[in-house]
């Protein structure tokens, strides 16, 4: 989540309110403390229990795009994309 104080919010309300509308949650500040989150009108319930498991700590998001997996399973053999390339050949 994103947290924007009052001034800021003031000055680029057109910003934050389209990041919004595009799903984003922006948490917005009274001199550092939160007093409301900015966020769609309807999510669906996938967003919705994601945000459950933000809140309860069961994960975590900074805001920006996933990075995937910090340890990636190991592919023994080829991947699926490889043979369908092969077999393009």
């Amino acid at each position: 989540m994103v947290e924007v104080g009052i001034k800021t919010l003031k000055d680029h309300l057109s910003e934050y309110l389209r990041r919004a509308r595009q799903g984003e949650r922006i948490v917005v500040t009274d001199r550092g403390a939160p007093i409301v989150v900015l966020a769609p009108v309807e999510e669906s319930a996938e967003v919705q229990l994601a945000w459950e498991m933000v809140r309860s700590g069961a994960a975590s998001w900074s805001g920006g795009k996933p990075k995937g997996s910090a340890a990636p399973p190991k592919v023994r053999g080829k991947m699926a994309s490889e043979i369908v390339l092969e077999d393009r050949r």
